[in-house]
């Protein structure tokens, strides 16, 4: 059995697609970050860096004690590796999946949550930020709509982690959603992703939160600034 620490997010929802797809048993344990409990010690002993997600598997590949995996990326290559799923077996392969898994987390998961940050949460409007990550955000809609030409998934026919790593990045505000009507192989791709049965599963796990923008200044504070100051 896996436990989820888990905020429906877009990292969050990382997690519940890969665990959706490959039938592994897992609970969810909600970690409302708003309210600050990413900051309860017990949950620091199993992330480090206060952020969500991060699960604790109670039967780790050749037994021993549970063990815990912070970072959305880290624990989608930890899951593939026990399941033997949704990853390369060849080398080259592996190094094509893990390309596009890191080039998510380093890019396309900071940048689109920057354009979010100052388009949606952000207390006052700065057009240079608002300008910066949209037109980030959009050059990096671009790599992956070349990368997308000709292959069903972002490594060729077989959906994989990057693929999971990806999907969730792809316009998450509602309040700010990018137009993606210029990249073709990205919305081809989206839809074929969003059809999964187990893509419907990953996200009716529920909603928690308070709609997108809506927060007093306690939780903007915990969120985007010295929790102290909550």
């Amino acid at each position: 059995m896996i436990d989820l620490y888990y905020w429906p997010t877009p990292n969050g929802h990382k997690i519940t697609l890969f665990l959706e797809e490959a039938g592994l048993p897992y609970t969810i344990r909600r970690v409302d970050i708003g309210a600050g409990e990413q900051f309860a010690p017990e949950y620091l002993a199993i992330s480090p860096n206060n952020k969500m997600p991060a699960i604790v598997d109670h039967d780790p590949p050749g037994g021993g004690a549970p063990l815990s995996v912070f970072e959305s990326g880290a624990i989608l290559f930890y899951l593939a590796r026990k399941s033997g799923k949704f990853i390369a077996t060849d080398p080259r392969g592996t190094v094509t999946c893990l390309e596009w898994l890191f080039w998510q987390m380093g890019g396309l998961g900071p940048m689109t949550g920057q354009y979010g940050h100052f388009t949606v949460y952000a207390p006052e409007k700065i057009p240079y930020a608002i300008e910066r990550y949209t037109r980030e955000a959009r050059r990096l809609l671009g790599v992956l709509d070349k990368r997308l030409l000709g292959r069903e998934y972002i490594c060729g026919n077989d959906y994989t982690i990057a693929d999971m790593a990806c999907y969730p990045w792809i316009s998450p505000y509602d309040k700010a959603p990018l137009d993606l009507t210029e990249f073709e192989q990205v919305r081809r791709w989206q839809a074929t992703i969003r059809a999964r049965p187990a893509t419907a599963r990953a996200y009716a796990q529920g909603d928690f939160r308070q709609p997108q923008g809506a927060m007093g200044e306690a939780e903007r504070a915990i969120l985007f600034g010295d929790k102290t100051s909550a």
